[in-house]
């Protein structure tokens, strides 16, 4: 079998004291097996490679998130905002806070430095974290919500922005401790941050779509899977993908008419010829996620699942290709759902075309009808449309793409032919 090596390579060069510059090298063509033909990697038109450009303030990116989080204050009138354990606290801190009944808060002020609020037997997993924000533990017995209080002060005429993902129980009990403060969400202020992606952040997308791409193609040239159910089909995906050093905790195969229903639960239906299958699966590493779904079918495709199959897969490229910075993001749901329309499926089009990635496997920004925010140089999402035929079969082709100053990126090149496997 030939390795899945595609995935662009990110090469970091300086470019003055505070603009970063790499190159995502796509220069490379490979040789796809099944069809014998080159291929450029990124599949961008009379394009080998694509260049993003961020301005960063230096290769600490914690310290460097937290000032253009605080910059984010400063612009929006808010005095202070506060997260519990969230993938917007790793990606502030490095921290990765345990969710439980005791408060973890970070508390960042519109000026100087950050503070964690924690537990005194977690305090040993801030880590690293412990170099950006002073430490401030509380035992068992103690009020971590007052001590949170204290630690954030006088808060009379402010501006509190509180984390999305924090507990609706710890906002009412900080709230108690803190009168006369007005409280909005943060989601507006760091959700500009999360969705443009750096270059560290790229590497680390590229690097888990690469590995969970490398799966797949193991997969398909494996052993047969019809007389398996969904659940052991998917969990011989899983193993695969964790065989590769990714953790896998989520993961969809859905077969026959299991397949009409996108986000079908994984069960006992026996995989059989004559099945269209989906999956739709990921890993983490390192914190960031692939997500990447597949369509597959057993023995001898049917023309109707030959045509349904050609609509997904360029309404897929068809998205890709209208990547490009200020493009409205709902324009790119309009071009794949024009298209599936025009193919006569468009009620069976029953989502949106796509999401962000990076940390979470759903974040911002969501690719959807009335979403007029422009595309800009390092938004990572996926592009997914799917038509699902009730009671027959559903097609998904499912890859991650980025947006850089020249038009997208796809960092996912395991096979979008039609793959039939026994």
């Amino acid at each position: 079998m030939l390795p899945v090596s595609t995935a662009p390579v990110v090469q970091f060069a300086s470019h003055g004291e505070s603009e970063a510059r790499y190159d995502l090298d796509l220069s490379n063509a490979v040789c796809d097996k099944r069809s014998n033909e080159a291929i450029a990697p990124t599949e961008i038109a009379n394009d080998a490679k694509a260049v993003l450009m961020i301005s960063i303030e230096s290769t600490d990116f914690h310290a460097d998130r937290i000032a253009r989080l605080q910059q984010e204050l400063t612009s929006s009138g808010i005095d202070i905002a506060v997260f519990g354990p969230s993938a917007d606290l790793l990606y502030l801190t490095g921290f990765d806070a345990h969710l439980s009944e005791r408060l973890n808060l970070l508390v960042v002020p519109v000026s100087g430095k950050p503070s964690v609020v924690v537990p005194t037997l977690e305090a040993p997993l801030v880590g690293d974290a412990s170099r950006l924000v002073s430490i401030h533990t509380w035992e068992d017995h103690e009020d971590a919500a007052a001590l949170a209080a204290t630690v954030i002060g006088n808060v009379s005429g402010k501006k509190i922005a509180a984390g999305n993902q924090l507990w609706t129980a710890f906002l009412l009990r900080l709230q108690t401790h803190l009168p006369g403060a007005s409280w909005v969400e943060a989601a507006p202020i760091i959700r500009p941050l999360r969705m443009i992606k750096d270059w560290a952040e790229i590497d680390a997308l590229t690097e888990v779509s690469r590995l969970t791409d490398e799966a797949w193609e193991e997969f398909i040239e494996g052993p047969a899977i019809s007389g398996l159910t969904e659940v052991e089909a998917l969990k011989r995906l899983s193993d695969l993908t964790a065989q590769r050093g990714l953790k896998v905790s989520w993961g969809i195969c859905a077969s026959g008419p299991n397949a009409a229903s996108p986000h079908h639960h994984t069960g006992d239906r026996v995989i059989e010829d004559g099945d269209s299958v989906i999956f739709d699966w990921g890993g983490n590493l390192n914190g960031y996620n692939s997500d990447v779904t597949r369509t597959v079918f057993i023995g001898q495709p049917t023309e109707e699942f030959k045509k349904v199959y050609q609509v997904v897969r360029d309404a897929n490229q068809a998205t890709f290709e209208a990547v490009k910075p200020g493009v409205p993001l709902q324009e790119l749901d309009r071009v794949a759902r024009n298209l599936i329309s025009d193919a006569g499926y468009g009620e069976a089009f029953l989502h949106r075309v796509g999401h962000g990635l990076g940390l979470e496997v759903h974040e911002e920004p969501y690719l959807v009808e009335g979403n007029t925010l422009p595309l800009q140089a390092g938004m990572t999402f996926s592009d997914e449309p799917g038509i699902y035929l009730k009671g027959k079969f559903g097609v998904r082709i499912e890859d991650t793409v980025v947006c850089t100053g020249e038009g997208g990126v796809k960092l996912n090149h395991a096979t979008r032919d039609l793959v039939c496997m026994d």
